[in-house]
């Protein structure tokens, strides 16, 4: 039985209007909770924000969208349907890799469709190999939606339970890069299947097996795009949040808390005093630890994951070999995540992620014109270069950036920009992200389900955290989880939804 807050909390304040505190807004609305949201931007979103510029509109956050069964359950808590408020697009191909050898993958969902690719592209073994592997993501999947990734834990003994039996049986605690091997023969097919561990944070040779549950995500589950772009989403779960009687302050920043012995009392802003009974705090930990006054001890300093600089690019052409998601592999692959994660060292043959979002909404840019997101990963600055050495870091990376992409073929890409904004680790540490990352803590195994920072912290009694940084982690999936885990801490409810086996539906 997972510990909940005790005392009243009739009236709840979040703090943060992303999609942790979205969320949890509407799990708690939906328990019958009165809740006002108080948001340091002039809007919602938080990580997943909006920026226009010159006739663009740019997502600020992320690009990828899977598990919207996830968000469906916050807006299932007051009544509605993600569906019903959010045109979700289903994307074909997922994701197309290209690689440095000139090969070109796509990427499907669809299991036929990824067999007769893979069979294209590697031959007969290795798609009946994909099909081996598919059966296991969906296994290792199962096994962890209810106990691992959908659950509050207040010990490791929790962990003691028969799914951890299952997971220990389908190798979740092998490597994530030699499960895949065991299934795929071609290295570039196991890049596809592992990237995701710079999601994690952890190299995919050291990388537990279990975290392959992310590429579940990716590659099997079915990755979609809302229209309107991916601000989309925390919009609507606003609009939702606010139809069903939550208050909502923008642009005021949390300067204290007020405190009655161990518990929260009031949530203070630059221009009011807002009384509670309870609140849940969405910034990211090093925030929430100052506004608590209290840093919980570990037995070692957390590890983050590595950042990342994000060219948002309005062109007046585009390239037709782009997909919407397009992953360019550089030839390194162990020395990329060695550079990230070890020398704090810039990729010296980058692999990056291209989003062409107008490839499925032409809205986001004005006729004619195309929106281009190259992200390049990069060290944190607790590793790689500081905050300050971006200064005059950013503008040389950014053109060896473009220098890169016109030789791997789109050609003129320089030149065609007409709309342009870089973000790098110094504007996420202005963003008050430890370690310059939005990524936030890695997902070692020391920083994974029990082990992670815990959403209760001790010596407040009213006060849970949820995002990124708690558990269960980085993702849009597990962000949303994160607010709903945090709402029935505050309500004592045993999420039933979040026990069963759900997979995304069309």
């Amino acid at each position: 039985m997972t510990r909940s807050i005790t005392g009243p909390t009739d009236h709840v304040v979040v703090v943060g209007a992303g999609l942790a505190g979205l969320s949890a807004t509407l799990h708690l609305l939906g328990a019958g909770r009165r809740v006002t949201v108080v948001e340091r931007d002039p809007r919602p979103g938080g990580r997943a924000g909006r920026r226009a510029l010159g006739g663009y509109l740019i997502d600020t956050g992320p690009t990828v969208l899977t598990m919207p069964d996830i968000a469906d359950e916050a807006f299932a808590a007051v009544g509605t349907s993600l569906r019903d408020r959010v045109d979700l697009i289903p994307l074909h191909p997922a994701y197309r890799a290209r690689f440095a050898d000139g090969s070109t993958l796509d990427v499907h969902t669809d299991a036929d469709a990824m067999e007769a690719e893979i069979e294209r592209f590697a031959g007969p073994a290795d798609a009946a190999g994909y099909r081996r592997l598919r059966r296991w993501l969906r296994q290792l999947y199962r096994a962890q939606r209810g106990r691992f990734l959908d659950a509050d834990f207040d010990s490791p003994l929790q962990l003691l339970t028969p799914d951890l039996v299952r997971l220990a049986a389908l190798g979740g605690f092998g490597r994530w890069q030699a499960r895949i091997a065991r299934h795929l023969r071609d290295e570039r097919l196991r890049r596809v299947f592992s990237f995701q561990a710079l999601y994690a944070g952890v190299p995919p040779e050291r990388a537990l097996a279990a975290y392959a549950v992310i590429a579940y995500m990716d590659t099997v589950a079915g990755v979609y795009f809302p229209r309107g772009g991916m601000h989309a989403l925390p919009r609507a779960m606003a609009d939702a949040a606010a139809g069903a009687g939550a208050r909502f302050h923008y642009g005021q920043r949390v300067t204290r808390l007020e405190r009655t012995g161990e518990r929260v009392t009031a949530v203070v802003t630059d221009d009011q005093r807002i009384a509670c009974d309870a609140v849940v705090l969405t910034p990211d930990l090093p925030i929430a630890y100052r506004l608590l006054g209290r840093t919980p001890r570990r037995p070692a300093r957390l590890r983050h994951a590595p950042s990342a600089v994000v060219l948002h690019a309005g062109c007046d052409r585009t390239w037709p070999e782009l997909a919407h998601h397009t992953l360019s592999f550089g030839h390194a692959w162990k020395r990329t995540f060695h550079e990230l994660t070890r020398t704090g060292e810039l990729m010296s043959d980058p692999s990056l992620l291209i989003t062409r979002p107008t490839a499925t909404d032409p809205a986001l840019a004005p006729p004619g014109r195309h929106l281009h997101y190259v992200l390049a990963p990069c060290p944190n600055t607790a590793i790689g270069p500081g905050a300050t050495d971006w200064t005059g870091l950013a503008p040389r990376y950014r053109d060896s950036l473009l220098r890169e992409l016109d030789r791997r073929g789109l050609t003129g890409i320089a030149s065609s920009i007409e709309q342009e904004c870089l973000v790098t680790p110094a504007d996420w540490t202005g963003q008050g992200h430890a370690a310059g990352t939005p990524f936030s803590a890695a997902h070692t195994f020391a920083q994974t389900g029990p082990f992670r920072p815990r959403n209760l912290v001790r010596g407040t009694a009213n006060a849970v955290l949820a995002g990124c940084g708690t558990t269960p982690g980085v993702g849009v999936p597990p962000v949303l989880l994160s607010g709903k885990l945090a709402a029935a801490r505050v309500t004592g409810a045993r999420a039933a939804a979040g026990r069963r086996t759900t997979e995304a539906r069309p």
